[in-house]
């Protein structure tokens, strides 16, 4: 049972499955084509993604509310530059098809740097996206090659710059802090290449060995030794330091922006808990309080849409508690804080403790994390949700 529309920006989330080669750290879902052999394409994939969007607009269409105007798209993966800018229309073209696009609509779709090119760039932006996310992750070639990625050091760079020269105002480079092996050199290294591009925004994560990836059973082989905590704490304080001097200011824990256009305006609506569609291969929904996923190998995704209704694998309608968790764990992230009112009699006296700790402020009527506070606003959470 699908749950109404809560009055806020409305996204859809584009899943795009494929990989050309599987990164070491990676544990989305995603698939190269010797994984998929004959069962599933990019065609069969698109075929689907337009049988489920079609789905979705008609039971859409049956709540109460109207459906909104969809305010932002974000296509992920995956590997979505694999489908060259072409297919990347048709995806968009999908969307249109079956919902009314803002005016303003902001528009991204991720890309890897080795499957883009001036050509491809054009394409996309005539086709109307309007923000480009491309995979950096170092500049290093020997972190590059500890994460398993394809791309030479300066192909991202200059991928960005490609971007720019096509017409788009807003590109994104992401990093990895702490691969094993990286040096604070390596990571200064990385920060001048992206400032030298000239983007307006840069997401930067630490890594995280996650459990069933090969970069996980090289660390506990001995092989390559786990992150430290206190090196990615440093290595975030020189990425933030660096980034603010260049005029790039934080506004979630892990993403800086030249201005307030330059925000991802899709994330925001996750973290401000709007609601989307997540549309392909074990992509996640939201509207009003209800989330389902969706099913995750692409042909068995394929087969229930040609079956008829929304190819979910499951659904939970969250409890009251359950969404004052998530409210509380994303909107803490944010540089406009949490208003204090949302908290409860103990998270009110939490967030006093947390303040007297120099973990947060009150910037008027908002708990806003302090810098030594970003380096641990998972504890913070922690202590406003089980004080």
């Amino acid at each position: 049972m699908l749950g109404d529309f809560g009055g806020g920006p409305f996204g859809v989330y584009v899943h795009v499955p494929f990989c050309a080669t599987r990164c070491g750290y990676c544990d989305f879902n995603t698939y190269t084509a010797g994984e998929l052999g004959t069962s599933a394409s990019p065609q069969s994939w698109l075929a689907a993604l337009r049988g489920e969007l079609a789905t979705a607009a008609e039971q859409f269409a049956a709540l109460p509310t109207a459906t909104p105007e969809v305010a932002t798209i974000f296509v992920g993966g995956g590997t979505p530059s694999l489908l060259g800018g072409g297919g990347l229309a048709a995806v968009l073209d999908a969307v249109r098809a079956n919902f009314t696009l803002a005016a303003s609509a902001e528009v991204t779709t991720e890309s890897n740097p080795e499957s883009t090119s001036p050509e491809f760039f054009d394409t996309i932006r005539a086709a109307g996206f309007t923000r480009i996310s491309l995979g950096m992750q170092s500049a290093a070639a020997h972190v590059l090659k500890v994460l398993d990625r394809t791309h030479t050091p300066g192909r991202a760079v200059a991928a960005a710059r490609e971007a720019r020269a096509a017409g788009f105002d807003h590109v994104n480079l992401d990093l990895i802090y702490g691969t094993p092996g990286e040096r604070d050199s390596d990571l200064d290294e990385s920060l001048d290449a992206v400032l030298d591009a000239g983007v307006d925004h840069v997401s930067a994560y630490s890594l995280i060995v996650e459990d069933g990836t090969a970069l996980a059973r090289r660390v506990r082989r001995g092989e390559l030794p786990a992150p430290d905590d206190d090196v990615l704490a440093a290595r975030y304080e020189r990425i933030d330091a660096r980034l603010t001097a260049a005029g790039l200011s934080w506004y979630e824990v892990s993403n800086w922006a030249a201005s307030e256009a330059a925000a991802c305006r899709h994330n925001l609506g996750y973290w401000d808990g709007g609601d989307w569609l997540g549309a392909g291969p074990g992509a996640h929904s939201h509207v009003g309080g209800v989330r389902w996923w969706n099913i995750k190998h692409p042909a068995r995704y394929a087969d229930r849409v040609a079956d008829g209704g929304l190819p979910a694998a499951g659904w939970e309608t969250l409890t009251p508690d359950e969404r004052y968790t998530e409210r509380v764990m994303l909107a803490v992230r944010l540089r406009t804080g949490l208003p204090l009112a949302e908290l409860d009699p103990a998270g009110t006296a939490a967030a006093d403790r947390v303040i007297a700790d120099g973990l947060a402020t009150r910037a008027g009527d908002h708990l806003v994390l302090t810098d030594r506070g970003r380096l641990l606003a998972d504890g913070v959470v922690r202590q406003l949700l089980v004080p």
